[in-house]
């Protein structure tokens, strides 16, 4: 070992992840330690950036699969350059622009909704008539891009009198 690996505690310090969880990283081949001859872990120094990476990673909801992925992407044998870490990040690109839209859209939608005064997007006639989103699929279907004319689609399909109680 040399004075260039640091101790469980240096790390969990310096990353500001605790222990418990870099012990789970390491469990998960997400961060690598070595081994003293008393059995203590010590990690190269290329392990914080690893670990920024996973704390980013988390913040803006990519999941440990993906996380691991990404990572499985990254050299082994060396550390990564800015160049590794350019080519990783750009291909959360894609990600976070859906992420940005969703949270737009929530944003732009939560305000009709409270402004609404039901509270419930189960009994709501305007935004989901009959609970006809739920035949989209499980979640925030709204969110997910479905629209207002596809929930009537689906009220109608799932509930045929649906369209005769709107007087269509």
């Amino acid at each position: 070992m040399t004075d260039e690996t640091l101790s469980i505690g240096e790390v969990a310090s310096r990353s500001g992840i605790a222990p418990s969880a870099l012990r789970f990283y390491e469990s998960e081949g997400l961060v690598h330690a070595t081994r003293t001859d008393g059995g203590q872990r010590r990690y190269e120094r290329d392990a914080l950036r690893r670990l920024a990476f996973i704390r980013v990673a988390q913040r803006v909801g990519l999941s440990l699969d993906e996380i691991s992925a990404a990572l499985a992407g990254l050299p082994d044998e060396r550390t990564p350059t800015a160049k590794d870490w350019a080519r990783l990040s750009h291909s959360w690109r894609p990600r976070l622009d859906e992420q940005i839209a969703m949270l737009v859209a929530l944003r732009e939608q939560l305000s009709s909704c409270i402004g609404c005064g039901c509270l419930s997007l189960r009994a709501c006639a305007l935004y989901n008539p009959d609970d006809g989103a739920a035949a989209l699929g499980a979640g925030p279907r709204y969110l997910l891009g479905d629209s207002s004319a596809d929930v009537i689609g689906a009220a109608e399909t799932a509930h045929p009198s649906f369209r005769q109680d709107r007087g269509s």
